[in-house]
């Protein structure tokens, strides 16, 4: 099918535009300014009016838990991967804590597989660290896998590497880039000690960010910039959740720090820990959801640079999970169908430029991780696409959210823009708010 996208405002590269996009078959084949466009159409092709609307690249969301395999009552591929089309986002990198957890190439590439019959966007999977696979870590194919994923403090599915002599292995041996979870584990369980001593089983939601402190993250954060300074690894640190590890990315002049990145999920920049009142378990998550002043410091160096990439870390429970008390209540929440709505709601707050969204979630990841030919909206490139009615809101509710699980932490939030229509290899899988369920997804290639 080709394509010929007109009229629209066209988000890119440090530019908002008006023009026009044709797309033949899954490429980008020609962009156009202003009233210019091709002519004459040629036969068989979809011309879609886009007047007073955004088109920006699909969303490349770093961090998600699909929960496939062996957690699908939660989510999995086929289910996630819609809720994901819907949200704008065209490309997924799935984390390794499944059932059983992606520990060896071969388990990886049941995941490559599975997800090859039932994504509806682009994937990718992590290769799980642990405190023995190196030799798992080192038979990785750089060019097919985006990266590693070392838990420096437990968290869903205990996958701690805690034995220093395989930390230094795997930052110092990983042929891809190493994304590390970043809470010490001592400080947490020294945490969790007192408050089990104050409060018994019941234990307030609220002492969450008490528990897993700033001290905590901070703490392994640091252990994991100054193993990478070591090794010369290339790091991306996940979810900071602090103000206070920003430090460790401000220091520009150290040799090392090109090579290290940072990355901040969308709940730590929306919620703070007044939220725990009314939403309890709902927004538990690891690293936890912190004060206002953490989560104005996480909005500033996003538009500064510090941060270099916004995520969600998707992680679906059931409210049947959520409702247990605090020590029995999983963390994670489901996020990928609304982190781009919500991005745009800050926007129109003025928290973030359109341009710092379009670089967050878009252009970085693409650069960071060495994807061929996506996160942009260039000639040759891969169409992957998402067009916006910002003048068209919406709220989550139980007739639109697409996660298996059923519910969402922006219930009763009035988004003021709303994703219209998502391109995946220039096919259309999201279109006003039906999923057209086609088989497009590719595999994503790394160019390394």
């Amino acid at each position: 099918m080709n394509t010929i996208i007109k009229n629209a405002n066209i988000l890119n590269e440090g530019r908002l535009f008006e023009g026009s996009v044709w797309i033949e078959n899954n490429i980008i084949r020609k962009i156009f300014t202003g009233n210019n466009a091709l002519e004459p159409i040629p036969a068989n092709t979809l011309v879609i009016d886009a007047r007073g609307k955004l088109l920006m690249p699909g969303v490349i969301d770093d961090q998600v838990h699909f929960r496939d395999p062996g957690l699908t009552y939660k989510g999995d591929i086929f289910s996630e991967s819609r809720a994901a089309a819907a949200g704008g986002v065209t490309s997924f990198m799935d984390m390794p804590n499944t059932s059983p957890p992606a520990l060896s190439v071969e388990l990886l590439e049941e995941k490559y597989s599975a997800a090859s019959r039932n994504s509806l966007i682009n994937y990718s999977f992590y290769l799980g660290a642990s405190n023995n696979n190196i030799a798992e870590i080192n038979r990785i194919d750089p060019k097919t896998v985006c990266g590693v994923k070392v838990f420096m403090g437990s968290s869903t599915g205990n996958m701690l590497v805690d034995d220093e002599e395989a930390l230094s292995a795997i930052f110092s041996e990983s042929p891809v880039i190493v994304a590390v979870h970043c809470e010490d584990e001592n400080t947490v369980k020294q945490n969790s000690a007192l408050y089990r001593q104050k409060f018994g089983d019941e234990v307030p939601t609220a002492c969450h960010p008490a528990i897993r402190s700033a001290e905590a993250c901070y703490k392994s954060s640091a252990k994991a910039v100054e193993l990478a300074a070591k090794y010369s690894t290339k790091l991306h640190v996940l979810h900071l959740s602090t103000a206070r590890e920003l430090e460790l990315f401000e220091n520009t002049t150290k040799d090392y720090l090109p090579k290290i990145t940072a990355e901040v999920c969308v709940h730590h920049l929306w919620f703070d820990d007044s939220d725990y009142k009314n939403l309890g378990n709902r927004i538990k998550c690891n690293p936890a959801i912190k004060s206002a002043n953490d989560r104005d410091a996480l909005r500033e160096a996003v538009g500064n640079g510090k941060i270099t990439v916004v995520a969600t870390d998707h992680a679906p429970h059931t409210l049947a999970e959520k409702q247990n008390k605090y020590f029995g209540a999983p963390s994670g929440l489901p996020l990928i169908q609304h982190s781009l709505s919500a991005m745009l709601e800050m926007h129109r707050q003025g928290v973030f430029s359109l341009f710092d969204i379009v670089e967050r979630m878009c252009h970085a990841p693409a650069r960071l991780f060495d994807i061929r030919k996506r996160g942009y909206i260039r000639e040759g490139y891969y169409a992957d696409l998402t067009l916006v009615d910002m003048n068209a809101g919406y709220s989550p509710n139980h007739n639109n959210i697409l996660y298996k699980c059923g519910w969402s932490p922006f219930e009763g939030v009035d988004f003021s823009t709303k994703v219209e229509k998502t391109w995946v290899n220039g096919s259309i899988v999201f279109d006003c708010g039906k999923i057209v369920e086609i088989n497009c997804a590719e595999r994503l290639e790394f160019e390394r």
